[in-house]
């Protein structure tokens, strides 16, 4: 599994935690790093920059990006989408239009969580909010 998918799939875990334990992103990372190991079996894993930086891009800027979920998502209010999704989209949206990683890496990497981690009928809600803010970023260039 290349590198950077890991990475997105460590933030969307970090995001999930911070979103559901509603606790400072720094701390929801640590906790990510205390469960790489055991008692048994302490384990020094190396900081993954690109999944902190992907942790605390989407969290420090969840309120604008929030708004734009909301908008492309028609009749889903935030806190009734499942969390997963909601984090899904939310690191997406923050790699698409902060970080500058092409559109059709970004949302191809999205279905592909969504695929892991939720459900058939989340894989085409996740791309169809992904592609309309796609659009509408194309549209504002």
């Amino acid at each position: 599994m290349p590198a950077r998918h890991r990475s997105r799939e460590h933030a969307l875990q970090v995001l999930f935690a911070w979103d559901q334990r509603k606790q400072p992103i720094d701390e929801a990372i640590a906790s990510f790093y205390e469960t790489l190991g055991s008692d048994e079996e302490p384990r020094e894993t190396p900081p993954d920059e690109f999944m902190e930086s992907l942790a605390r891009g989407a969290a420090s800027k969840s309120d604008g990006i929030d708004k734009r979920i909301v908008a492309k998502s028609a009749n889903w209010r935030l806190e009734r989408m499942p969390a997963v999704d909601r984090n899904i989209l939310r690191l997406a949206v923050y790699e698409m239009t902060e970080v500058g990683t092409p559109a059709p890496v970004v949302i191809d990497e999205a279905l592909e969580l969504a695929r892991q981690f939720s459900g058939d009928e989340s894989v085409a809600f996740v791309n169809g909010v992904l592609d309309a803010v796609r659009r509408d970023a194309q549209n504002q260039v």
